[in-house]
């Protein structure tokens, strides 16, 4: 019976460790934030202050628990469309330019977890 708990306990534990390093261990920070340099994100956006687009930090509550966030973002960040800037004015959304998909993601994710 000891066996059992103890085994199930385990098992438990390290599923939910996994489950959770699973998302954080897959963004390499330092390669979304050279991302953004190069794509000059930091013109209209910053982590934690409104700029003349929303925060890092905004647009993770924003878009918190949404189903289709990265679909969505990464459509944004690859299409131009148009974006409502905080001052209410509107411009083409600048493209941002990446070797892959798996760039994209991973900015995505960076910003997601701020």
């Amino acid at each position: 019976m000891k066996h059992t708990v103890r085994s199930a306990l385990t098992t438990a534990v390290v599923s939910a460790l996994f489950a959770f390093s699973g998302t954080a261990a897959a963004i390499d920070a330092d390669a979304a934030k050279a991302l953004a340099k190069k794509n000059d994100c930091g013109k209209c956006h910053a982590v934690d202050k409104t700029k003349k687009g929303p925060s890092y930090k905004k647009i993770a509550e924003n878009n918190k628990g949404k189903a289709d966030v990265e679909a969505k973002l990464i459509k944004h960040l690859k299409t131009s469309p148009k974006v409502k800037l905080e001052d209410g004015t509107e411009e083409e959304h600048k493209q941002i330019e990446a070797k892959d998909d798996a760039e994209i993601k991973n900015l995505i994710g960076w910003i997601l977890a701020q």
